[in-house]
């Protein structure tokens, strides 16, 4: 039986989880039916990603994803699993171009959604945002690895870390990162040596996606763990095929529709008999419509 959240979970439980050696479970989320459903099924710590992109709004990318919509969705999370540890992502261009920029949307998040914490996918330069955010008392969890904001100069949905020198500089911004105030660091597509090697240099949680074992907590996109997506990346879980009822329940409505069967009597609302038959003698008396020519 699932154990339902009884209480808010928070940093300080991710925090716990490091020190103690416990495993955190985070699963992406974005609306509040299914935030509902993980809270009572006492998932503890929930993401808002820009995947929302991808999976919600049908793009190749996470690029076109706009602030407003990461806004909405996070809120409606937050109402769903009041409980749970809820990361929201910051999206693309939405804390580029000025630290006053990234500080002030940020911050608006945060205002609107109740989120907990945000995530950045960052390089060396958002070094002084985390630590601007920090001081402002915004969590952040610091995004490493693979950046599927940066696809364009990635190449493409690729390991990261996978040479010596490219996983020594993970390590070193992971340890920038942490020096700059980040609560937290997510470490995505990465070898799970240099996942260790992060653990290792830093002493705040590492949630990893494809991070191998080591990592404090795991993520990955709800959506690729039921079946719901084509060609899920190797690290996803198969927790269940939710597509092909889903498939056959639309296709049962639609015959049902097709042979008359639905609406059935039960289906539909009734007048009272008096009401009804006043109704109909008033039809009867009404004269009849005529055609023009």
């Amino acid at each position: 039986m699932p154990s339902e959240l009884t209480r808010k979970f928070t940093l300080n439980d991710l925090r716990n989880a490091r020190a103690g050696g416990s495993k955190i479970a985070m699963l992406t989320c974005y609306d509040f039916t299914t935030a509902k459903l993980m809270q009572q099924a006492g998932v503890p710590a929930l993401l808002v990603g820009d995947s929302a992109a991808n999976v919600i709004l049908g793009h190749p990318t996470t690029l076109p994803v706009p602030l407003s919509f990461m806004i909405e969705i996070t809120a409606a999370v937050r109402r769903g699993a009041p409980l749970a540890f809820l990361s929201a992502d910051m999206p693309f261009g939405s804390y580029h171009g000025s630290i006053a920029r990234g500080v002030r949307n940020v911050c608006r998040m945060v205002q609107k959604t109740g989120c907990d914490c945000v995530k950045l996918e960052v390089a060396a330069s958002h070094a002084t945002l985390v630590r601007e955010l920090a001081d402002a008392g915004v969590a952040v969890i610091a995004h490493l690895g693979l950046r599927p904001q940066s696809i364009g100069v990635l190449g493409g949905y690729r390991t990261q870390g996978r040479s010596a020198e490219d996983a020594g500089a993970i390590v070193s911004l992971s340890m920038q990162m942490q020096e700059a105030g980040a609560a937290a660091i997510l470490l995505e597509a990465v070898p799970p040596e240099v996942a260790q090697a992060v653990i290792d240099a830093t002493t705040v949680p590492v949630i990893g996606c494809g991070a191998g074992p080591a990592c404090h907590a795991s993520v990955f996109v709800t959506h690729d763990a039921l079946g719901l997506t084509p060609n899920p990346p190797r690290f996803v879980l198969h927790l269940a095929d939710l597509a092909s009822p889903a498939i056959s329940a639309y296709a049962e409505y639609v015959r049902l529709v097709t042979s008359g069967e639905y609406p059935a009597a039960s289906q539909q609302y009734t007048m009272p008999a008096d009401e009804k038959d006043k109704f109909l003698e008033a039809q009867e008396t009404k004269p009849a419509l005529r055609a023009y020519e």
